[in-house]
């Protein structure tokens, strides 16, 4: 098939999945959003919900990334090593169904701290390509898992991963102060000041403790512990990444996701002292995948 006359483009998640429909022009026309990530399908479903895609946005060529090419996936692809740039990931793709229906495959860190990546490589790749990085070498990828990865030379070069918002869905949902939890997490005096006490050094296990101790004690509200404790935590992660990488001072930093999410990172950067600028997660996905298909 002819990638010129248009393509398919998936990310696809452990819950979601989102798939665009990109015309000759290279400019996308249509889209699907919907819950069939790859925990709520078996191996067998992949080529039905594949071909029913393609019955709604049409039958031209389709590339996947994300979780469907883990091993809970359709197929497991191999991850690449860094440093991985966009020719090395064209090449590595796996194709299902020859020059039609291929996975992008991860990307492994062997050197150092063990790490590995899925579906942000696409995105990462997508705001180098499309030069919405500026002057910026380090992108953050807020989420579950959220990814401080390194680009240099046109590729990524390294990266790691710190579980923050897995941490606070369980600290949300299954921990002791689930019952003072219960409100969203927002950007505010309350946030920013448990993002600059974690900034500062403070143990990020112990404020929390703190939540439920100060309900005991009636010293304070439900109301503001979602945000209390998404601060404590989103803090130490952005005090882990900059300590980790002091050469990269001066520059701004890349908030690649949603903007909700984006929004907390940048407060918690600014009271660091740090610039930020943020970039659409879907729109740097469509760039990535559109210069992965250059290279096909």
């Amino acid at each position: 098939m002819d990638w010129t006359e248009g393509y398919i483009a998936i990310d696809w998640g452990t819950t979601n999945r989102r798939a665009y429909r990109i015309d000759v022009n290279g400019k996308c026309v249509d889209e699907v959003s919907d819950g069939r990530g790859v925990l709520t399908l078996a191996a067998d479903d992949f080529p039905s919900v594949v071909a029913a895609t393609r019955q709604r946005l049409g039958d031209v060529p389709m590339i996947l990334a994300g979780m469907v090419g883990s091993n809970r996936g359709w197929r497991e692809t191999h991850y690449i090593d860094c440093p991985a740039d966009v020719a090395t990931l064209a090449d590595s793709v796996l194709w299902i169904e020859p020059e039609r229906t291929g996975i992008v495959p991860g990307v492994a860190q062997r050197r150092g701290q063990p790490d590995v990546m899925r579906g942000e490589e696409v995105q990462a790749i997508g705001a180098m390509a499309s030069g919405a990085l500026g002057g910026a070498e380090l992108i953050c990828h807020p989420g579950t898992h959220s990814k401080w990865i390194t680009m240099q030379e046109g590729g990524i070069v390294s990266f790691h991963t710190a579980m923050t918002g897995e941490m606070f869905a369980l600290l949300q949902s299954r921990s002791i102060l689930a019952d003072q939890m219960e409100g969203t997490a927002v950007d505010g005096s309350v946030f920013r000041n448990a993002a600059r006490a974690s900034l500062a050094g403070a143990e990020p296990l112990a404020e929390l403790f703190g939540i439920r101790a100060r309900a005991l004690l009636q010293q304070g509200g439900s109301q503001d512990a979602a945000s209390l404790a998404s601060g404590l935590l989103i803090g130490a992660d952005v005090r882990a990444a900059l300590r980790s990488r002091p050469s990269a001072k001066e520059a701004p930093i890349a908030l690649v996701g949603r903007d909700d999410l984006c929004a907390l990172y940048a407060a918690a950067l600014h009271e660091a002292g740090r610039t930020s600028l943020f970039i659409d997660g879907s729109q740097a996905f469509l760039a990535g995948t559109a210069a992965l298909v250059e290279k096909l």
